[in-house]
């Protein structure tokens, strides 16, 4: 190799380690980045979701709910944290509220599957099931979707607090999100609006939109 071309190629490497040095500053810089979902993540929402579900099906089938007590309510509740897992969107909470009270009242049950319905039956079976009570229901999934969310947003203006209160972050989680030096983003197919009162409700909004690059993508209905 001769020392002119020698040269050329020595000149290429060195011109190409500033910028491989600014690349590497800015990576160090720019530091980690997270993002995290509310939904499991952040916070343990079964409980509003089960709530409003409840609040909603009374609104879409009243006659159905007449003979749903307190007891019973309690038992949804607590029934709903255990199905939890096939839900994907918020409408389908509906679905199995009124699924979860077919099963225990035969005298109005209008769906095929909820005789001897169990827990591990929805579990193992909810992508069948789904559109067989939808059918059977003669049920509108968009209709679903806006009465839920018009339950959610009724519930926040009329009793935030308690609204919160069900969307209870997990131990440790406000106080993390604060003191972090990373940047943190929220994708979510929260409502907007749902989540921008959890994080004002933790003095977090204010600090994550302006230090930490909030932003709620709205990536479905829920």
């Amino acid at each position: 190799m001769n020392g002119g071309r020698q040269k050329r190629i020595r000149e290429q490497i060195i011109s190409k380690i500033p910028a491989e040095k600014a690349r590497e500053n800015k990576k160090r810089k720019m530091g980690d980045l997270y993002a995290l979902d509310f939904d499991g993540v952040l916070c343990d929402s079964c409980g509003e979701s089960s709530i409003s579900a409840v609040k909603a099906a009374k609104v879409r089938w009243p006659d159905l709910f007449d003979g749903v007590d307190s007891v019973l309510e309690d038992w949804i509740v607590d029934q709903m944290h255990r199905v939890r897992p096939v839900v994907e969107t918020g409408y389908e909470n509906l679905l199995l509220v009124r699924l979860l009270v077919e099963s225990r009242l035969p005298s109005i049950r209008k769906s095929s599957v909820a005789e001897g319905l169990t827990v591990e039956d929805i579990l193992e079976n909810w992508s069948k099931i789904k559109p067989v009570i939808m059918e059977e229901w003669d049920e509108n999934r968009d209709a679903l979707i806006d009465l839920f969310g018009k339950v959610r947003d009724e519930w926040m203006d009329n009793d935030l607090a308690t609204w919160i209160g069900a969307n209870r972050f997990y131990p440790g989680v406000p106080d993390a999100l604060k003191f972090s030096s990373s940047t943190i983003y929220i994708v979510t197919t929260k409502q907007v609006l749902a989540g921008s009162q959890m994080l004002y409700y933790e003095n977090l909004l204010e600090l994550l939109s302006l230090r930490k690059g909030y932003m709620a993508w709205e990536l479905g209905p829920r």
